[in-house]
């Protein structure tokens, strides 16, 4: 038995992937499962710091099967802490998959996700960005909005864009008055300077959401005058 689990050890998700479709039946399939899940749970237990990213990858396999995969979640916070690019996008792809924003331990990453979204490479900002965007929880959206708020003046189209998404999750999830301004402020100033159409999109989207909100209400004058360049920028 040992020696089977130190072998499933070094089971690629690709192997894996390969003997579950070959399973003939559903009993064969969790015995597979069950099988991969102990030898993940050994490798984490035993620290196998190469394994990492491997495993979390299997993991997310298994939780799209329907097996449950709570004991991979810390794993993930472990890798987003990474120096190593493909380790940390390996542990983004996990937390938004794995995690929601009703677990707890999503309070243990937002101090995470402030040193990413300050990173020097766009590209950890973004994964920083596309996690807030999809799992940030009400508490989390209003702890860094203030951070969103600064990359929405971003020299750097790709970063604007997610910045916007995510400020659109913020105003949904935080509809209070004082960040619904906030938001709605900087775009009635700045939405008619964006020139990069996704960007623009974005931008538009959070506004029709802001204003749809009762605290987004008496911002609706200042947004009508400038509906007609907005629509002749988007043709």
């Amino acid at each position: 038995m040992a020696a089977m689990i130190s072998a499933m050890q070094t089971q690629k998700l690709r192997e894996l992937i390969r003997t579950v479709r070959a399973c003939k039946t559903a009993a064969d399939e969790r015995a597979v499962i069950s099988k991969e899940c102990a030898a993940i749970r050994t490798s984490l237990k035993e620290g196998h710091e190469s394994l990492r990213a491997r495993n979390v990858a299997k993991l997310m396999y298994i939780h799209m099967l329907g097996y449950p995969t709570q004991f991979g979640q810390m794993e993930c916070i472990n890798l987003i802490t990474s120096e190593k690019y493909a380790e940390k996008r390996v542990g983004y792809l996990g937390l938004m998959v794995l995690l929601d924003e009703r677990q707890e331990v999503i309070t243990l990453i937002e101090n995470h996700l402030k040193k990413d979204l300050h990173d020097s490479n766009q590209y950890v900002q973004g994964l920083a960005l596309c996690a807030i965007g999809n799992i940030s929880s009400e508490d989390m959206s209003r702890g860094l909005s203030s951070e969103i708020l600064g990359l929405l003046n971003s020299a750097n189209p790709y970063i604007r864009k997610k910045a916007a998404l995510c400020a659109l999750r913020i105003v949904r999830k935080v509809a209070t008055p004082d960040v619904v301004d906030m938001f709605l402020d900087f775009f009635s100033v700045n939405l008619l300077n964006e020139r990069n159409h996704g960007v623009l999109v974005s931008s538009i989207a959070l506004v029709v959401e802001g204003l749809q909100s009762k605290e987004g209400a008496r911002h609706l004058p200042t947004y009508r005058k400038l509906v007609p360049a907005v629509v002749r920028m988007l043709k």
